[in-house]
């Protein structure tokens, strides 16, 4: 690399030169007022004097290919093309005649020096070579006004330099040679330099890349130029066309779906290039897999599909901006796009979720508990049986199942709410959505309200007004008091018109029989309102109770008959403000890692573990400090508290405390990891099946057989190995984790049989498919090093795969087979981990 201060009139000369902006760099993004500070900048050069002014750097790679002196711009693309834009309308100018420069080269000089190649054909001359729709832009300049495309930035910004030069602040000669004291630093990478390292330190100085930028450049820099082209044409420039040019948000919604946790908005790059790495991706099937679903994301944008009414419904719940489910929504669209939904059921799906939006929010539940809701849904859906049958009808038991802050609210108590609620003072976009729905659900003759209200035509009427005139007071009685304040701001006394001022506070005959009024209204809802001779309570109540069973109808809870077999655990999060004192904790789920535990305890335990291995320093603050609040928690040696476990080192955490203040003191030790507790789930026994489940003889059965046969399995595998860390359970399984997420070793202690499993249940089915597909090519190889014939089950009726051998006529009830049962266990699990393992480790 090597860099020296060069005035950019000197960097941009030349015919032969060009400069090309690789397509991993984001589009040209100045906008007017940037491009106002550059100006105004060259205005104080001439005024003040001054004989330079600096103007940043451009960081640029010499590409040797070609005829021509090509400079790849690493950094710097946005001066260089304002500046290009700014000699382009000077030139234009001079060359119309509206400005008559004092040096009659000028407009010669800055063409052909530095806007093209006059040399080449028109198609090829421009010398600066923007990304693809910015390229496109800048030619349309060169052309005649009818030609440029208005919605670029670049024909934006063009159009102010083209206006502003008009002004004549300073003569069009002294504004060039304005331009040509700008200085930058020239910074040049020889091949030995590392393109991505330099894109990533200047990024690090904070310069304003999105995270979108970050990742296409991630993506793309380190292939070759030609495959840089082809791959941005093909998929990348698709990928931005289809999110509406926020490739950020869209890739944070595909890292949620794909890794079940949502990562920040300003991580979403990190997360995404180590989801890539950690999982060896080639670029081709990565970028064709996120234009899949960008596809989608566009459907979830615009719409767009054979179905009306669902596209109807995704029109509405962008005008909620209900982004949380969209994570959800793609695995949903992508299951259409693979024949196992049909186009009807997306749209009952969509639907329903709408209702169950609108019931909470009517109901006022918690929105900070939809992120996790959405989040997992599909992933609940699919484990009731393990595969993606009777889809909606799973969904609509998903949704219903939910308790608490989660749950679909019923009718009695959505009911209740809608026609209490004060819906004149929710929020704008939730009032018109309410009157939208009231007026056009059921009809095909509906009617733009969503426009008609934008635009200002409707507003929203007050029946009875927010002042009451002597007329009002008289009608409504002598509890007008009372009267009004409970009733004004309901939806019982709401309706729209287009007629708002007229009807101002007159009274409800005027209303009615005014021209324009109730009775003339074209609208369906005033329709009922034009009925009555008066508006008094009991009007109120008798539209308040018509409107509920409207509301009941409209917004309409699922009905199922779908149960599944086995009974299904509640989950929580760690930001869940639940009281889970009493519960059992079954297994805890962070960063995509499950653990089955049995007891808060050993929950508590395994997360401090997992932290401390992240980083020592935080806990290690902890345990030394004299802060009364969270630092009594730990300490240096098991001696200063009256219970506790030892998270390493010698550290230990108090345990003699309440489950909710285990989760208090892991909420604050999230806060100082700077980790998301939604992060963190807790999968929990159903409170009515716990006393149950918790005393049956099988599930203790499993406990002691487990508790007979860790310590064989363990002491196979040594010291730090798969099974290292895993407690007995009450299950008949536990697994053994070997560093890849989804995958585990699996002992299975069965009623008739054992079982050692290499388990691949990963969230995504893809990569549990082609995983086993891979791992099977080296079958051969792996059963000749075992020394037997193992069952390969490739699963392709559900989510996972799984490689297994089995113990037959071997039985957990009878404890004179757990001896066989735990050799067995211990000696094929090590074999698995020692022959089939490190295929997987590889793939």
């Amino acid at each position: 690399m090597r860099g020296s201060e060069s005035r950019l009139i000197e960097y941009m000369e030349g015919a032969k030169k060009r400069f090309v902006i690789p397509v991993y760099q984001r589009n040209y993004n100045w906008k007017t007022e940037n491009c106002k500070q550059l100006f105004d900048d060259l205005l104080k050069i001439i005024r003040n004097g001054r004989k330079s002014h600096f103007f940043g750097s451009i960081v640029s790679v010499f590409n040797p290919d070609g005829r021509y002196t090509e400079f790849l711009v690493i950094d710097g693309q946005q001066r260089l093309t304002t500046v290009s834009l700014l000699l382009l309308a000077i030139y234009n100018l001079t060359k119309e005649g509206v400005i008559i420069p004092a040096t009659p080269s000028l407009t010669q000089e800055i063409y052909e020096g530095y806007l093209v190649d006059k040399f080449q054909p028109e198609e090829t001359r421009i010398k600066l070579k923007p990304v693809k729709n910015d390229q496109r832009a800048l030619g349309k300049l060169f052309e005649d006004k009818k030609e440029h495309i208005k919605d670029s930035n670049l024909t934006a910004n063009y159009s102010y330099f083209y206006d502003r030069i008009q002004k004549q602040e300073i003569t069009i000669d002294e504004l060039f040679d304005a331009i040509c004291r700008l200085e930058v630093i020239d910074i040049r990478l020889n091949n030995e330099d590392n393109p991505q390292f330099i894109f990533e330190s200047l990024n690090s100085t904070g310069l304003d890349l999105s995270e979108g930028d970050k990742i296409r450049n991630f993506v793309l820099i380190g292939l070759p130029s030609k495959e840089q082209e082809v791959y941005y044409e093909k998929y990348w420039n698709r990928i931005e066309e289809c999110t509406g040019y926020d490739a950020s948000s869209f890739i944070r919604d595909y890292l949620s779906l794909k890794q079940q946790s949502i990562p920040s908005q300003k991580r979403v790059y990190v997360n995404f290039k180590e989801y890539v790495e950690l999982g060896k991706m080639e670029t081709e099937p990565l970028l064709r897999e996120l234009l899949g679903y960008a596809q989608r994301y566009q459907v979830l944008l615009k719409g767009g599909t054979v179905s009306k009414a669902l596209n109807a419904c995704i029109s509405r719940l962008n005008r909620l901006e209900t982004t949380v489910t969209r994570p959800f929504f793609l695995e949903v669209l992508r299951l259409h796009d693979e024949g196992t939904l049909s186009i009807s059921e997306v749209t009952e799906i969509f639907l329903i979720a709408e209702n169950y939006l609108f019931r909470r929010n009517i109901c006022d539940l918690p929105t900070n508990a939809l992120n996790k809701i959405f989040l997992m849904l599909h992933r609940e859906i699919t484990r009731y049986d393990g595969t993606e049958k009777d889809y909606v009808d799973k969904f609509k038991y998903a949704l219903l199942s939910k308790k608490e802050r989660a749950r679909f609210p019923d009718d009695e108590e959505f009911g209740a709410s809608f026609t209490e609620r004060q819906v004149y003072q929710m929020t704008n976009k939730n009032k018109v959505y309410i009157l939208e729905r009231l007026e056009n659900y059921g009809t095909l003759e509906d009617k733009d309200i969503y426009a008609h209200c934008d635009d200002g035509t409707y507003s929203i009427e007050h029946i009875m007004p927010q002042h009451l005139t002597p007329a009002w007071i008289r009608e409504l009685g002598e509890d007008y008091e009372q009267i009004h304040e409970q009733w004004l701001h309901r939806i019982a006394n709401l309706t729209l018109t287009a007629y708002n001022s007229a009807y101002s506070n007159s009274s409800f005959l005027e209303k009615k029989s005014m021209k324009n009024g109730f009775d003339d209204s074209g609208l369906r809802m005033n329709t009922y309102i034009s009925k009555k001779e008066k508006w008094t309570l009991t009007e109120l109540e008798d539209r308040s109770q018509y409107l509920r069973g409207r509301a009941i109808e409209i917004w309409a809870a699922p009905v199922t008959t779908f149960k599944p077999q086995e009974k299904q655990m509640d989950t929580y999060t760690l930001d869940d403000d639940e009281n889970l004192s009493g519960r059992t904790i079954i297994r805890f789920r962070y960063k995509n890692a499950e653990q089955p535990v049995t007891s808060w305890v050993e929950m508590f335990q395994k997360v401090f573990q997992i932290l401390y291995a992240e980083d020592k320093s935080v806990i290690t603050r902890l345990a030394v400090s004299s802060d009364e609040n969270i630092g009594y928690h730990f300490s240096i040696g098991p001696h200063e508290l009256l219970k506790s476990v030892e998270i390493g080192d010698g550290i230990y955490v108090l345990t003699n405390t309440s489950t909710q203040s285990k989760l208090s003191v892991l909420n604050r030790v999230f806060k100082l990891y700077d980790a998301d507790p939604s992060d963190l789930v807790f999968y929990l026994r159903d409170e009515s099946e716990a006393l149950e489940d918790e005393n049956g003889p099988r599930y203790a059965l499993r406990r002691q057989y487990w508790a007979y046969a860790l310590p064989i399995i363990k002491e196979a595998h040594g010291e730090n190995g798969p099974f290292s860390n895993v407690n007995p359970s009450s299950m008949n399984w536990v697994n053994g984790f070997f560093g890849v997420n989804g995958f585990n070793l699996c002992c299975v202690a069965n009623y008739d049989s054992a079982r050692v499993e290499v388990y691949l249940g990963h969230a995504d089915r893809d990569v549990n498919k082609q995983t086993f597909d891979a791992l099977i090519k080296h079958k051969g190889e792996i059963e000749s090093a075992l020394g037997i014939a193992l069952q390969w089950s490739r699963g392709d009726d559900i989510k996972s795969s799984k490689v297994y051998y089995m113990l037959n006529n071997v039985s957990i009830e009878h404890e004179v087979d757990w001896l066989q049962m735990a050799r067995f266990h211990a000696e094929w699990s090590k074999k698995f981990y020692d022959v089939i393992v490190p295929y997987l480790l590889r793939t």
